[in-house]
């Protein structure tokens, strides 16, 4: 029997309030950081916590499904389903007591991305899709639909992106986005991946581009952001492949994509 993303995504949005609502309470307190990659890419004892609770919450629902978290690696399941788990994206926001940060849940099938929830209590916003049910922001008890910002050229595009921990990688990513910067409005960079795919849904940006995304970055984030109208693509122009994505408004996503893959903005470190 097919699962009713419905009911996946109730289960992702609650999962995701679960975790937030852990982190908020936490952040004061956060201080304790151990190394990942590089010095500079962080991790606190709060990530295990609300990967564990939004994990035990997950499987008292669904104890077949499969599980890929950041912090926890994969947990095969039988259902056919898997849930992909970010349960702190924007860690070094977090630890400096900013709100930009947030946890995504997606569930997902052999056939893509079903439902998907990103929940930033620093913010007090939520931000939930399914597929073919359009995407949607929360705000206390108000739910709005959101939709991408119509956008006809590059040159008026504003544009978010983020960079990779390794210094090396940070250089190639500045570089290359020197090489587009005097073809667009204008750059952002947020620090958390489904953050921005998320606003790029909500119109607050009209494209973001990263490279190195993990899937756990961008399974929640990619799902809303194409609900609400946003082309979401890797390099060649098919789906994201963990190497490089690319979410922007339909009218200026081609001419982007030209921009940045000329500059580079698609491979390196």
């Amino acid at each position: 029997m097919s699962p009713n993303p419905d009911d996946l995504l109730d289960l992702a949005r609650a999962a995701a309030e679960i975790g937030g609502r852990l982190l908020l309470e936490g952040q004061p307190s956060a201080r304790q950081v151990d190394a990942k990659s590089s010095p500079t890419d962080v991790v606190t004892q709060m990530d295990t916590a609300s990967e564990a609770a939004i994990v035990h919450h997950l499987l008292a629902a669904r104890p077949d499904d499969a599980i890929l978290g950041e912090e926890a690696g994969e947990r095969p399941g039988s259902s056919g389903v898997r849930w992909v788990i970010d349960p702190l994206d924007g860690t070094v926001n977090y630890l400096y007591g900013m709100p930009l940060w947030a946890v995504s849940v997606a569930a997902e099938t052999a056939d893509g991305v079903l439902a998907g929830a990103v929940a930033a209590p620093g913010l007090g916003t939520s931000f939930e899709a399914r597929l073919d049910g359009g995407a949607w922001a929360r705000t206390g008890r108000q739910r709005r639909e959101l939709g991408v910002r119509e956008c006809s050229a590059a040159a008026a595009a504003l544009v978010a992106t983020g960079f990779g921990y390794r210094s090396d990688r940070r250089a190639d990513q500045a570089s290359a986005l020197a090489g587009v910067m005097a073809g667009i409005r204008d750059v952002r960079r947020c620090g958390a991946a489904a953050l921005d795919l998320c606003w790029l849904a909500a119109g607050h940006y009209d494209a973001y581009f990263e490279r190195g995304l993990q899937p756990w970055d961008a399974a929640a984030g990619a799902l809303i952001a194409r609900e609400a109208g946003a082309v979401v693509t890797g390099a060649d122009g098919g789906p994201p492949d963990g190497e490089f994505l690319l979410g922007a408004a339909p009218g200026i996503h081609a001419e982007l994509l030209g921009m940045l893959v000329a500059a580079g903005a698609h491979r390196g470190a």
